[in-house]
């Protein structure tokens, strides 16, 4: 197989490769709800005052060096 791929032209290898990540990138219901209910707990601690938010511009500062 790798030696088919090798033998592939660039736009071939991208083509095949796009349809591998959309293969791969399939949703799942089960993971789609589990992130929903955590999203919901977030959302709801955060306005309960539980937790608080950080800025974009923390974020962004933290990991920017």
């Amino acid at each position: 197989m790798a030696s088919d791929i090798n033998s592939l032209t660039d736009m071939e290898k991208l083509y095949l490769v796009d349809v591998i990540l959309r293969d791969l990138d399939r949703p799942d219901p089960e993971i789609d709800s589990i992130w929903a209910d955590e999203a919901r707990k977030r959302w709801n601690a955060y306005k309960s005052g539980k937790i608080q938010s950080v800025s974009y511009r923390d974020v962004m500062s933290k990991y920017k060096r």
